[in-house]
C-alpha cells in the first residue's frame, strides 16, 4: 500500500512539473511573437492551422492547449518511467535536470522533429501557396524559409522546459525524501 502511495505522488509530481514547465515555456514562445512582431499566438495558430482550424480566433488556442497537454503527458511519461525504473526517479535538482533535460530532448526528436519535418512543414508550405484564407497565409508567410531555424529554436526550447521540469520534479521528490518518504 505504500509503494502504491509513493507511486501515486511521484507520477502526480512529474505530470504536474510538465503542466508547470509547458505553461513556463508557452510564455517564452508568446515573448517571441512580441519580439518577432508577428501576431500574438503565431506559434500556437501554426499547431492549430496545420490540424484544419484555420480561425484566427480558434487556432492559438487549439495549439495552446495541445502544448500544454503534450508537456503535461511528457511529465507523466517521465513519472511512469520513474515508477518502474528507479534511476530515472528525479531526486533532488541535480538528478531532476538531467531526466528532465533527457525528457525534453527525447520529446523533440520523437514528437516535434517528425511533426515538423513530416506535417508542420508542408502544410506551412501549401499554405504559402494556397492558403483557405488570409489568416492562415500571413501565418505560413511568417515562416517561410525559416525551417533550420525553427528546428534549432525549438531544441533550445526543448532543453529549457527540461530544466524546468527537472527542476519542479526534482524539487518535489527531494521534499518528499526529506520529510522521510522513500523512493
Amino acid at each position: 500500500m505504500e509503494t502504491e502511495k509513493r507511486s501515486r505522488y511521484l507520477l502526480a509530481w512529474c505530470t504536474l512539473a510538465g503542466l508547470l514547465a509547458s505553461i513556463v515555456i508557452s510564455g517564452l514562445l508568446f515573448s517571441l511573437d512580441f519580439i518577432s512582431k508577428t501576431p500574438f499566438g503565431t506559434f500556437f495558430a501554426v499547431i492549430g492551422s496545420s490540424l484544419g482550424y484555420y480561425d484566427s480566433n480558434t487556432s492559438p488556442y487549439i495549439g495552446l492547449l495541445l502544448h500544454f497537454a503534450t508537456g503535461t503527458v511528457a511529465g507523466n511519461l517521465l513519472g511512469q518511467g520513474a515508477i518502474f525504473w528507479k534511476k530515472l526517479i528525479p531526486y533532488g535538482l541535480k538528478r531532476g535536470i538531467i531526466m528532465g533535460v533527457i525528457t525534453g530532448i527525447s520529446l523533440w526528436l520523437v514528437l516535434f522533429l517528425p511533426l515538423t519535418t513530416y506535417v508542420i512543414q508542408p502544410k506551412l508550405d501549401m499554405f504559402n501557396l494556397s492558403a483557405p484564407n488570409q489568416y492562415v497565409f500571413v501565418i505560413a508567410q511568417h515562416f517561410q524559409g525559416l525551417y533550420a531555424v525553427v528546428l534549432l529554436g525549438s531544441f533550445f526550447f526543448h532543453v529549457i522546459y527540461g530544466i524546468i521540469l527537472g527542476l519542479i520534479a526534482g524539487s518535489l521528490v527531494k521534499s518528499n525524501i526529506d520529510r522521510g518518504m522513500s523512493y
